[in-house]
């Protein structure tokens, strides 16, 4: 690696990893309700942290402690392990853990409970097929993303490809933000990214996002969703979250929330509405990739 890919990376990681800073401290009391979020989370800015942590906060009638790591990993392993009451996560370890994990609430992006995976490139590439990609230095957002990972890694393994056989490079941004980066610097000649990231992104730095373009848009797929521990969905604090969540564009603060996230809304979906990346997943599983 040379020294400005190296320095570059190393500002990505660093940005990733200070976006964890906020809200970081865990449930003091049992009273209080702990709420993980994954870098799945658009934006970690003061104002929306505040503005959803107040408004769950009077919603639910009890302290939320929001919970912020760098990692999808870290997040669903506190989830997992009974230290999150519940987490924003991604559609991949959902269905990793299907067996442990329930819904409480999906998102709706444009009136739906789905989004797509995009591959994006440098505005000025001459390319029309992901196929003509091989051999580049790949980012992805996160080894248990969906959209930043599995999709592109099961779009290879159709092909009896994986992803270390068809391009020269692969590295982790750890943000769907920074693959935006990556690809825009010249870090990296291909990226995988959510595509409600990159859109969001598009209408809000435009400056930033318009020296990438879209090469390819998955299928719709179930958008990340708020699950918990499966053992935890009747109990009465999981009950006021799915409330607060599908009730939020019923309160002036809650709308405030969807319109910094750019989103319609919560509702409670079927775990069917996750059958498209459960596929991509077990194919993977099958492949070996």
């Amino acid at each position: 690696m040379d020294m400005k890919r190296r320095k570059l990376l190393g500002g990505v990681a660093g940005l990733a990893a200070s976006q964890a800073l906020p809200f970081v401290g865990r449930a003091s009391a049992q009273t209080s309700f702990s709420f993980g979020l994954t870098p799945v989370f658009l934006d970690s800015d003061i104002e929306l942290l505040n503005e959803l942590q107040g408004y769950l906060s009077q919603a639910m009638k009890r302290s939320v402690s929001l919970v912020k790591r760098r990692t999808y990993q870290e997040i669903t392993a506190l989830l997992l392990s009974g230290e999150l009451d519940a987490a924003w996560i991604c559609g991949f370890p959902f269905v990793q853990h299907a067996d442990k994990l329930a819904l409480v609430a999906v998102p709706l992006y444009r009136g739906k409970p789905l989004y797509q995976s995009y591959i994006i490139v440098p505005s000025a590439r001459q390319i029309t097929e992901w196929d003509q990609l091989q051999g580049d230095i790949h980012a992805f957002s996160d080894p248990d993303s969906n959209s930043g990972y599995l999709v592109t890694a099961a779009l290879l393994a159709e092909h009896d490809l994986t992803p270390a056989k068809f391009f020269a490079k692969t590295f982790f941004t750890y943000g769907h933000r920074n693959v935006i980066r990556a690809v825009a610097s010249g870090l990296a000649q291909s990226g995988s990214v959510d595509g409600y990231v990159w859109d969001v992104m598009n209408a809000r730095e435009p400056a930033l996002v318009s020296q990438t373009k879209v090469l390819r848009r998955s299928e719709l797929l179930g958008f990340p969703p708020i699950a918990c521990l499966r053992g935890n969905l009747d109990t009465e604090e999981i009950g006021q979250l799915a409330d607060a969540l599908v009730s939020i564009s019923k309160n002036e603060q809650g709308r405030k929330v969807l319109a910094m996230l750019q989103l319609d809304g919560f509702a409670v979906e079927p775990e069917s509405t996750f059958a498209g990346i459960a596929a991509k997943y077990s194919l993977i599983q099958l492949k070996g990739g």
